[in-house]
This record gives structure tokens, sequence and C-alpha cells, in this order.
């Protein structure tokens, strides 16, 4: 459904760009540092991402990309920051699905529209969540982790990366089918989420594959499930949630990744953005961290 829903964003941006004013480029693009802000603190599954991939970019595009982390407002302080910067493709934005559940959440509420305000740059990739518990937790599989739920006077906090972020509707989806009665814990972000729950202030929460990886290998946390419906190559030893006996979790439990710019980027930077893309790729070191989060690299062509 999210890329679907990519592919939609993608045409209404290229459509709106042929019906518009064309902006000449006089430089060749980029020709200075580009940034790549994120939404959400350091340390969670955006910002993880996004570091990811920004030496190969930097290195397709010949200009250094920059992560700069503008976390606040459940996202929306860093969606609006690049919906009102100045669409010359020096100002990007890495999102995942946050940015478009938020719209069903939060619509009412508020006047941003990412449709009318991005252009759609590159789908970047999906990875699958892991369901992590800290190591002060009496649980070590997801039945133990219920039953553990059910077994205090006081219901069990879970952490997230904030109101309508995809590890609080996960959580959400899980708990309810599990009979789990807790206390949602919203951060300002994964990072800060996953930072609580390694020092044992809060007992749970749900991480991103290239986010869990290095702490459960480092022992700074424990593994429960998987959200993937097959195991993770990244993290073998831990069963999917249907293997653990969750199997009313049937949507799709996974991170969708994508890089945007504010409505306006003149077309020949776009191209230029996706082509650079495009030849980060290849690289055997690129391939090989995309491997070992089991993050899925998705590439959509641009529409003519």
């Amino acid at each position: 459904m999210m890329l679907q829903y990519f592919r939609r964003w993608a045409l209404a941006s290229a459509l709106a760009g042929a019906f518009g004013a064309a902006v000449a480029q006089v430089a060749p693009f980029p020709e200075r540092p580009v940034r790549l802000v994120v939404a959400f603190v350091p340390g969670g599954a955006s910002d993880t991402m996004a570091r990811q991939i920004n030496a190969e970019l930097s290195e397709a595009l010949g200009q250094p990309v920059i992560v700069e982390n503008r976390p606040g407002g459940n996202g929306y302080v860093g969606w609006n920051y690049v919906a009102a910067a100045a669409p010359d493709g020096y100002t990007l934005l890495l999102a995942e699905n946050a940015l478009a559940m938020s719209q069903a959440l939060y619509r009412k509420a508020n006047t941003f529209d990412p449709i009318r305000q991005y252009d759609a740059i590159a789908s970047v990739a999906t990875s699958p969540l892991v369901l992590v518990v800290a190591n002060n937790v009496k649980a070590g599989t997801t039945a133990e982790l219920v039953a553990l739920s059910k077994s205090g006077p006081q219901k069990m906090n879970y952490a997230s990366a904030g109101m309508g972020s995809v590890t609080h509707l996960v959580m959400e989806v899980f708990r309810d089918g599990a009979g789990m009665d807790t206390v949602h814990i919203p951060y300002k972000g994964g990072g800060q989420a996953v930072a609580d729950v390694i020092a044992g202030h809060v007992p749970v929460t749900f991480a991103s594959t290239q986010v869990a990886k290095g702490l459960v290998e480092g022992g700074k946390l424990k593994a429960i499930a998987v959200t993937s419906t097959a195991r993770s190559p990244a993290l073998p030893d831990v069963p999917t949630l249907k293997e653990s006996g969750v199997t009313h979790a049937d949507v799709d439990l996974r991170f969708w990744y994508g890089v945007f710019g504010p409505k306006g980027i003149p077309e020949a930077a776009k191209a230029r953005l996706d082509r650079r893309w495009r030849r980060s790729w290849p690289t055997p070191r690129c391939a090989s961290g995309w491997r070992s989060s089991t993050s899925r690299r998705t590439m959509l062509p641009r529409p003519c």
C-alpha cells in the first residue's frame, strides 16, 4: 500500500511540474552540500537509514550530503521545515510511513499536506521491525512478555518514537491482538525510546532491524520477535511474530522509507538526484549494508 501511495505521489509531482512554470538552472546541480533532514532525534529508524545512505549518495552526487535532525511535534517540525524550504534541491527529507499515516490521524488538526507540499524524489527501502525488551525484563519470548504484562498490579509501559509513529501503531496492533493492557510512552524519536529501554526505564519497544541488530548482538537489548513473514538474516535466531503464536497481525508491519523535497524542485535537479541515487546502489559497500540490516532496496522509476 505504501509503495502504491509513493507511485501516486510521484506521478502527481511530475504532472504538477509539467504544468508549472519552468525554472532555468544556470549552474550545474549540485554545486554545494545537500541537506538530508530527518524529523526525529538521532538513533531511530529514519536517522539510521539516512546515515546508512548518505556516504554513497555523497559520493554519487559529488557533494557532501549532511544529515540534519529536526525533531519535534511528532515529526511535524521537520516536515514543515522541508516543505517551507527553497525548492532548489538542496534541502531534502528522508521520511518513513509516519509521514503518510499522520494524515489519517491528524489531518483535521493541521493544514500540512505532503502531497500538495512535496515533490517525490526516490523510494528508498523497506525493513521489518524487531520487538525488543530491556535486559532486566524477565521475558525471553512473546508468550512470556504477554504473561508478564498481565501478572502485575500495574499496566506495562511501552516506548515509541512518538504519537502516530510506526512503532506506536505496530505496538498497538500487537498488544491489541495479544490482549496486553499497556501504557504508551511517546518520545521525540526512536533513538530516545530505545535508549530508555536499554537503561531499563521502559520495558519494551519496537525498533527497526538496522537499529536493533547491533544492540541485540552487543547484549544491550533482548530481541523477542521480528515482524517480517520470514526470519531476518540480520537476526536469524529471532522468531517471527507468527512463529511466536501471534497470528492476528495480518497487516504490513514494516518501515518504508522515501526521499522528498519541497514542491517545485526543477526537473533537471530531480532527474539528477534520481540518476545519482540509482548510481549509489550497485556499490559493494552499500549493498552489504542493506543485506546486513535486512533493509530491502525499493527502486521505482520516476514517471516521464
